[in-house]
């Protein structure tokens, strides 16, 4: 699929109801059970009308997590090398359209518009890629406060935590996920400016990601508490074990000639 199908199809149809449908279905017991999934202020999502959800970003499966966390369809970027292979149709079925990275891209942000002007809801990541540190957040770009402006569009902060550890290898581990969101912030009388959309995300918006982002990592569950104090423990205790029966340097062994006593007798009748 190309880019410009790709699009094209997204603008038109928005999400798949087929596709969408089934993958709730499969994906909300395993993200309940496994993951012990956990969703806060989902209420502050509007239940009607364009919205604009903006989280940090730490993983490629954000996106996934949160549309489980709301009843909304949610549409999202995706880098464009994914709508390349056979998976394409599936994604833009999930709701993604494709987005060039590194440059600016009016394609994706004219749909991003239009999605917008037709109601739906856009998860938008102010961060603009994923940041690996688990404790921190990136600083956030204004494009989300920009087209919450032009659209007078309401901007819901979120937070995700655990989507950074959810496999090790290619097995997925039992983390717990969480998905916060804070009330709307309305952009009403506010100019379609950088400045304005800068002071939008920046002053208003990030602020709130950032303060939910923190309680949720304050906060991490009762396993995961369990698990992090079992994992301090032992890493205690194999320390001191280590130190304990750590050995000692071996001595150096010097080893001296002993005098004799008496010397040998010489062969030699030169020498008496």
């Amino acid at each position: 699929m190309t880019n410009e199908e790709a699009h094209e199809l997204s603008r038109k149809r928005g999400t798949s109801r087929l596709i969408y449908g089934t993958a709730r279905v499969v994906l909300s017991p395993i993200a309940g059970v496994w993951y012990r999934f956990k969703v806060t202020g989902a209420e502050y999502v509007p239940k009607d009308g364009p919205a604009i959800i903006a989280p940090n970003h730490k993983s490629f499966y954000d996106s996934f997590f949160i549309g489980l966390a709301t009843r909304r369809h949610l549409h999202f970027m995706a880098k464009t090398e994914l709508f390349e292979g056979r998976s394409a149709r599936l994604l833009s079925g999930l709701g993604a359209f494709p987005v060039r990275r590194g440059e600016a891209d009016p394609d994706a942000l004219e749909t991003a518009r239009l999605h917008l002007d037709k109601g739906r809801v856009l998860a938008l990541f102010p961060e603009g890629t994923r940041h690996r540190d688990p404790e921190q957040l990136r600083a956030p770009r204004k494009g989300a406060g920009r087209l919450a402006i032009e659209a007078q569009a309401p901007i819901v902060p979120c937070a995700i935590t655990g989507t950074d550890r959810l496999f090790n290898g290619w097995f997925p581990r039992p983390v717990k996920v969480q998905v916060s969101f804070a009330p709307a912030i309305q952009p009403s009388q506010l100019e379609a400016t950088p400045e304005a959309a800068a002071d939008l995300i920046e002053n208003q918006v990030w602020p709130e990601v950032e303060r939910e982002f923190a309680k949720l990592k304050a906060n991490p569950g009762l396993l995961a508490a369990i698990v992090a104090a079992l994992s301090a423990g032992a890493a205690g205790g194999s320390i001191a074990y280590s130190n304990q029966h750590k050995k000692k340097p071996k001595r150096k062994v010097v080893v001296r000639r002993l005098k004799r006593r008496g010397k040998k007798k010489s062969n030699n009748p030169f020498k008496r």
